[in-house]
C-alpha cells in the first residue's frame, strides 16, 4: 500500500505581533470588498452553478469571441486515433488521466472527490476521477535549475515518465485482452479516518486518501515488485483538480510584488518562511531564452510559470493530446508506447501526416486565453455581522500571514505565456488572498516528493476567492489538493508547519468565533 500525506495551504500563517494587538473594533481593509477580481469580476453569476464560467465582463467583442471559442475546445472530448470521420478530435492516449478538461475541473471548478462505499475497502480510479498521481525517482532537493542540472526537472520513472496514468485506450497494452481500458496501471483508492477533539470537546472526523497500486504494465508475473514504479526511490502526489478562474489576473501579479513577500530565512521572526519556486519555462525554451527560467505561479507547488505552460501541459500529459508547445507524447520512447505502435499499426506518434500535432495552434491559444479570462466571482453576505466579525478573527490568528489579500496588477506592456496580456488583466486592485509563495505546512501533509524547488513538506498558498462557491458549483468537490477536506473546517485542521500556529489559535477560539471565521471564507 503506497499512502500519501499532502495537502495545500487553504489557510495558513503564523503568529504576528501587529496582527494580534489589533484593536477588536478595526476593520481590516478587506472586510466589505465585493469585486474580488476588481473590474474582471463575475457580476451576479454567484448562486449560479455556473459561477466559475463566466467571462471577465470588461473584454472586448473580439476578445469575448475567443474566449467563447476556447470555452467549446475546453469541454472538447477527445477520441482515440484513428478517427477517420473527425480527425480534429483523435490522438487520446494512448494512456490518459481523462479525455476532456472538464472532467478534472467541473463547470471550471474543483474536481470531485471520490467515495468509497461503506461495503467496499477502496475503489478503482476510472473515468469520474478527477485526481492522478504524478511520480518520480527521488534525487534530492535542488537549489536552483540550471541548465547543469537540468532545470531542477524531476527524474522520470524509467519507461514510465512523471505521471501514472491509470487509463488506456482500446489496446494499450500488451494484455489488452485481460485489461481492456487499463493504462499504465491501476490505481486503487481508500481512506483512513481520524479525529480532533477541540478544547471545548467539539469533534472532528478527518480522512486521508492511501493508493494502492496494482497491474503495472511492466510486469507480467506474479512478482509485481518487480515493477519500475514500485521500487523504494520511486515517490508519488495526487493531484486533484483545481478551481480555473481568475489565471490571468494571478499571472499579471509583478514579479516583484510577490519576491517582496518572500522571507526564506524568516528574518522577521513571524514564524513563516514563505520562498519562490523557480522552475522551467518551456515558453521561453521555445522561443531560444538562453536562460528558460521564470518564476512558478500555478499548480500545487508553483511548479508552471504561466496559464500558457499550465494548460497545455495538462492538455499533453493528463490526455495525452499533443500540441505545439508540448509536440512529443507524453510516453513517447517508452516500452508501453513503442509496442502499441507495433502490435496495432497505428500512426500516434503525436503528429499527423503534415506533422502538424494533435491540437493545432488556435485550439492551444484558444483554450489558454479561456482559461485566462475567465471572471472572479463577487463575494456575497459582506455586511453580516457574522462575517464581518469572521473577517476580524481570519486577521486575528494571522491567516492572512500567508494568504495575502491584495495586489495591483501590471499595467503597460506585459505578456503572459509569451504573448501580449488582454488590457482588462491590467491594472486591476484584485484581492486573490494568497503570496503565491512555497510554505513548509509541516510533515503530516507531506508527499516527500520535490518538485522543481519545492521540497516534499512545501506548498504554494491556494487563492481563497471564490472558495466559498466551491460546493454550489460542484457538490462533490473537497479542498486541499487530494481533495480529503469536505469542508473548510477540515481543511485547517489538516495545517501544520508554518499553519501550525494559526491552526492552534483558532482551535482555541469558541464554537461561535470558529463559525465565523469560517462564515467569512465562505464569503470569498
Amino acid at each position: 500500500m503506497v499512502s500519501f500525506f499532502v495537502s495545500l495551504a487553504v489557510l495558513s500563517g503564523c503568529n504576528s505581533s501587529d496582527s494580534q494587538d489589533k484593536k477588536a473594533d478595526e476593520l481590516v481593509e478587506y472586510t466589505h470588498i465585493v469585486n474580488l477580481g476588481g473590474d474582471a469580476s463575475a457580476i451576479g453569476a454567484s448562486d449560479s452553478g455556473h459561477g466559475f464560467s463566466t467571462p471577465m465582463p470588461n473584454l472586448t467583442e473580439s476578445e469575448l469571441a475567443q474566449h467563447l471559442s476556447g470555452d467549446a475546445f475546453f469541454e472538447t472530448s477527445f477520441t482515440t486515433a484513428p478517427n477517420e470521420e473527425h480527425p480534429e478530435l483523435d490522438g487520446l492516449g494512448p494512456v490518459f488521466n481523462n479525455q476532456d478538461c472538464n472532467s478534472c475541473h467541473q463547470r471550471d471548478g474543483r474536481s470531485s472527490t471520490i467515495t468509497v462505499p461503506v461495503d467496499k475497502e477502496n475503489v478503482l480510479l476510472g473515468a469520474e476521477a478527477g485526481i492522478f498521481l504524478r511520480m518520480s525517482i527521488e534525487n534530492g532537493l535542488c537549489d536552483y535549475p540550471t541548465m547543469e542540472n537540468n532545470y531542477c526537472k524531476n527524474k522520470p520513472v524509467p519507461d514510465f515518465g512523471t505521471q501514472l496514468f491509470h487509463r488506456g485506450v482500446l489496446k494499450a497494452r500488451e494484455d489488452w485482452q485481460e485489461n481492456p481500458f487499463i493504462g499504465q496501471a491501476n490505481v486503487y483508492l481508500s481512506y483512513e479516518y481520524s479525529t480532533v477533539v477541540y478544547p471545548d470537546g467539539s469533534e472532528v472526523v478527518l480522512k486521508k486518501p492511501l493508493f494502492d497500486i496494482q497491474k503495472p504494465y511492466d510486469v507480467q508475473s506474479e512478482n509485481r515488485n518487480d515493477s519500475a514504479i514500485l521500487q523504494s526511490d520511486v515517490r508519488y502526489s495526487p493531484r486533484n483538480g483545481m478551481p480555473i478562474f481568475g489565471l490571468g489576473l494571478l499571472e499579471l501579479i509583478p514579479e516583484a510584488a510577490i519576491l517582496a513577500l518572500a522571507d526564506e530565512d524568516d528574518e522577521n521572526n513571524d514564524n513563516i518562511s514563505g520562498r519562490a519556486n523557480w522552475v522551467f519555462d518551456s515558453v521561453k525554451a521555445q522561443q531560444g531564452d538562453t536562460s528558460p527560467v521564470s518564476l512558478g505561479r500555478f499548480g500545487w507547488k508553483a511548479s508552471t510559470p504561466s496559464v500558457r505552460v499550465q494548460s497545455l501541459g495538462a492538455l499533453r500529459g493528463d490526455m495525452g493530446i499533443t500540441n505545439p508547445l508540448f509536440p512529443q507524447e507524453s510516453v513517447a520512447n517508452t516500452l508501453l508506447h513503442e509496442n502499441y505502435l507495433a502490435r496495432t499499426g497505428f500512426v500516434d506518434t503525436g503528429s499527423d501526416e503534415n506533422g502538424e500535432t494533435e491540437a493545432n495552434q488556435q485550439f492551444s491559444d484558444d483554450v489558454v486565453f479561456y482559461a485566462e479570462t475567465l471572471a472572479v466571482p463577487q463575494r456575497r453576505n459582506v455586511e453580516d455581522v457574522e462575517v464581518v466579525q469572521g473577517a476580524q478573527l481570519f486577521d486575528k490568528v494571522n491567516c492572512t500571514g500567508c494568504h495575502q489579500p491584495s495586489f495591483i496588477t501590471s499595467s503597460g506592456q506585459v505578456t503572459i505565456g509569451g504573448v501580449d496580456a488582454p488590457e482588462g488583466l491590467k491594472n486591476q486592485t484584485i484581492y486573490p488572498f494568497t503570496d503565491m509563495l512555497l510554505h513548509d505546512l509541516g510533515e503530516g501533509l507531506a508527499d516527500n516528493r520535490r518538485d522543481f524547488m519545492a521540497s516534499g513538506v512545501e506548498w504554494k498558498t491556494r487563492p481563497l476567492w471564490g472558495i466559498g462557491l466551491t460546493k454550489t458549483v460542484n457538490p462533490a468537490a473537497g479542498f486541499l489538493h487530494d481533495g480529503r477536506a469536505a469542508s473548510i473546517e477540515e481543511a485547517i485542521l489538516w495545517h501544520g508547519g508554518e499553519a501550525e500556529t494559526s491552526k492552534h489559535d483558532f482551535m482555541q477560539l469558541v464554537q461561535t468565533e470558529r463559525a465565523a471565521l469560517i462564515a467569512f471564507v465562505m464569503s470569498l
